[in-house]
């Protein structure tokens, strides 16, 4: 479903290059979901951001539901769900259901399809006594919640989360792992990104440890606890990190 082979990506700072991935490979199995790890900085957002198509790579070839990022990038965004962390794209001067309906009709739904997934979506991430009120005076709270409903609005195969309970409370960011949990059993393909191991360990079928640009591991978390002989996940993060290093 996803392939990343040998990724090198370079950003330029005036005259020097700083290297924000090295040499990245992996695959993730359609229906999988993968825990994405590593300190502010380490290059998961830079990895997000290649794989939805909106990085272009230095080095390597990604390839998304067997189309090439850089060859098919319209292709790829049909299949595919994003929603960044601090970056919820949403407008402020539209309702929250105006955005809904937006976002359904870049996607081409119908607008019978559109009102279904909004009521769905509302009744689901408890929204609906703000759906018809302005964005722009939302909690952070409630533009997470908006912004994840919009990110799977038009229920596609592939779904990429850079800290999606950033700013959720306790009972919406277990809405979320609810969430998490029904698309799994829908066979969507979910990465996501997360300093909160717990939700790791609880959601994901396998774990990508990056490193300063560098893939330190990929692989089962089960296969991860054998290898270590620990099911402590931070603790287990950490040690890599010191290894990594």
């Amino acid at each position: 479903m996803i392939e990343v082979t040998d990724l090198t990506k370079k950003f330029q700072d005036k005259k020097t290059y700083i290297t924000a991935l090295k040499h990245v490979s992996f695959s993730v199995e359609s229906g999988e979901v993968v825990g994405l790890l590593g300190e502010n900085g380490a290059g998961k957002t830079t990895l997000l951001r290649a794989i939805a198509t909106l990085v272009q790579p230095t080095e390597g070839v990604i390839r998304v539901a067997n189309y090439d990022t850089l060859k098919n990038p319209n292709e790829i965004k049909k299949k595919i769900g994003v929603l960044f962390g601090g970056e919820t794209g949403l407008y402020n001067r539209l309702t929250a259901r105006e955005n809904l309906e937006y976002f359904g009709a870049l996607y081409n739904l119908s607008q019978h399809e559109t009102k279904v997934r909004i009521d769905e979506l509302s009744r689901m991430f408890g929204m609906r006594d703000y759906l018809d009120r302005k964005v722009e005076g939302f909690s952070k709270g409630m533009r997470q919640k908006l912004a994840i409903a919009r990110t799977i609005i038009h229920q596609p195969d592939i779904i990429l989360f850079d800290e999606p309970t950033t700013g959720l409370d306790i009972t919406a960011a277990n809405v979320f792992r609810q969430l998490v949990h029904q698309l799994k059993q829908q066979g969507k393909t979910i990465i996501f990104s997360s300093h909160i191991m717990e939700e790791v360990q609880m959601l994901c079928d396998s774990v990508a440890m990056i490193h300063k640009g560098e893939l330190i591991y990929h692989g089962s978390i089960e296969t991860l606890y054998e290898e270590e002989k620990s099911e402590d996940l931070n603790y287990i993060f950490m040690s890599n990190l010191v290894r990594g290093s």
